[in-house]
């Protein structure tokens, strides 16, 4: 093998430095809601720190990647080869689902009874849902909808996020971005099904909360190469138009939500699983992408009550 496409030991962990403080975007898909929704007239603030841990971005990412972005961006004439093939998917396989922490902030506000509304910033996400719940009383600590403690609640809701789509900021990565000219754009519907058990009165104390989730991701990408020749390096590459792909995720999530009234700990847990499908690539070569992503969060809430009760 060549020295175009040399790999080295410290590699892989440049490569993961650079995944791990990335500013690429993702829509915060961490479930930190229990199954009572903000009561009416009440407003909830607060922000998680997670952390997005994709098996097939992994596998996908590594030295090879950083390598060939290396080598190829001073080169005038780069060649399709296996290497290249394996930066596109690299590419793709990062904006689909990245290796990166996220943070979000996100206020909620109880708009009737069992309905509430709220706006999550993902930065550089936007993120906005709606929740209804079809279980469980309504009510609140000072004021609860039911004498009895440890009340089983349930909650349905629907969140539309859209954010941009880029490879991370690290060394000569974003210079792939130039010769490869890739762009990438998706928007995403999130519907989660959440049922809790209060800890006390109306989560006085808290709630112990799980339940399922059904994704769906619209994805928009293309690639505009520069300078990238065939096999033979007799002729350029063409552009390959912006193609729209879309697919689901399924997953699984519990979370704890602990403090007293006013102020509460939500450490959670989500798992996703998605076949991201199949995405055509330059040279007319293809690929397919699936796996699972592990998403493990820890974040503040803050309930702000309000006299109306």
């Amino acid at each position: 093998m060549n020295k175009f496409f040399s790999l080295r030991p410290m590699a892989s962990l440049l490569v993961g430095a650079g995944l791990l403080f990335s500013a690429s975007c993702t829509a915060p898909r961490a479930i930190v809601s229990t199954g009572k929704v903000t009561p009416r007239g009440e407003f909830k603030v607060g922000g998680n720190m997670a952390f997005n841990v994709p098996t097939e971005t992994l596998s996908k990412t590594g030295s090879a990647l950083l390598d060939a972005a290396k080598s190829a961006a001073n080169k005038d004439t780069i060649r399709y080869n296996q290497t290249i093939e394996k930066l596109q998917i690299g590419a793709l396989a990062y904006v689909l689902d990245p290796v990166r922490p996220t943070s979000d902030l996100y206020v909620r506000y109880g708009v009737i009874d069992r309905l509430d509304v709220g706006y999550k910033y993902g930065f550089g996400s936007h993120v906005f849902d709606a929740m209804y719940q079809f279980l469980g009383p309504v009510g609140t600590p000072e004021n609860p909808g039911s004498r009895a403690a440890g009340a089983t609640y349930g909650s349905i809701g629907l969140q539309f996020a859209t954010q941009r789509s880029k490879l991370p900021s690290i060394p000569f990565l974003e210079d792939a971005t130039t010769f490869l000219g890739f762009e990438a754009s998706r928007h995403d519907l999130i519907i989660p099904l959440v049922f809790s058990k209060s800890l006390g009165l109306e989560e006085e104390i808290g709630a112990i909360s799980y339940g399922v989730v059904y994704a769906h991701s619209f994805f928009k990408y293309g690639f505009q190469p520069r300078n990238i020749f065939n096999t033979a390096g007799t002729l350029a590459l063409p552009a390959l138009p912006s193609a729209h792909r879309n697919f689901g995720s399924y997953g699984a999530f519990f979370n704890a939500k602990l403090g007293y009234r006013y102020a509460y700990f939500i450490p959670a847990l989500s798992v996703y699983y998605q076949d991201y499908g199949e995405y055509q690539l330059l040279n007319n070569k293809t690929a397919k992408l699936s796996g699972l992503t592990f998403i493990p969060s820890l974040g503040v809430q803050f309930r702000i009550p309000t006299t109306r009760r």
